[in-house]
């Protein structure tokens, strides 16, 4: 199901609790309302459509939307600064990102994976890991 875009910016600085086989539900709404947003939006977390579970979806190289349950940032390579913006969020914000990163977390299946990714998805899914984590760019 599409949700709304949640803009409370004290409900997106609350840290994401872990998600579960229980919570499927939401892997569906991140779909939906990603879909609706493709032509401005290439990530979105679970926080974003209102719910506090560490869930992300983000567009990959093929242009293919990817599902990430509990992911971690476990390694971080080659600082960089930038600018984003967020369907949360007002205007266009300065930030740091690393161009490669490595990224353990649980597929759709919830079975768990390590996996590299570099540059602009790499950008993605570290914007989208830090709603998780409640912060604010």
């Amino acid at each position: 199901m599409v949700k709304d875009i949640c803009k409370d910016i004290n409900f997106l600085s609350l840290k994401s609790e872990l998600m579960t086989k229980e919570d499927s539900h939401i892997i569906l709404d991140l779909k939906d309302t990603l879909k609706l947003h493709l032509n401005g939006c290439v990530g979105m977390a679970a926080n974003m459509i209102g719910y506090n579970k560490r869930c992300i979806i983000y567009v990959n190289e093929k242009e293919e939307m990817e599902i990430m349950i509990n992911p971690v940032i476990i390694k971080k390579e080659i600082e960089y600064d930038t600018s984003e913006g967020c369907l949360s969020l007002d205007g266009i914000r300065k930030t740091k990102r690393f161009k490669k990163i490595k990224v353990e977390y649980l597929n759709t299946n919830f079975e768990k994976r390590i996996k590299t990714f570099k540059d602009f998805v790499a950008q993605i899914i570290q914007h989208e890991i830090d709603h998780l984590d409640g912060i604010i760019i």
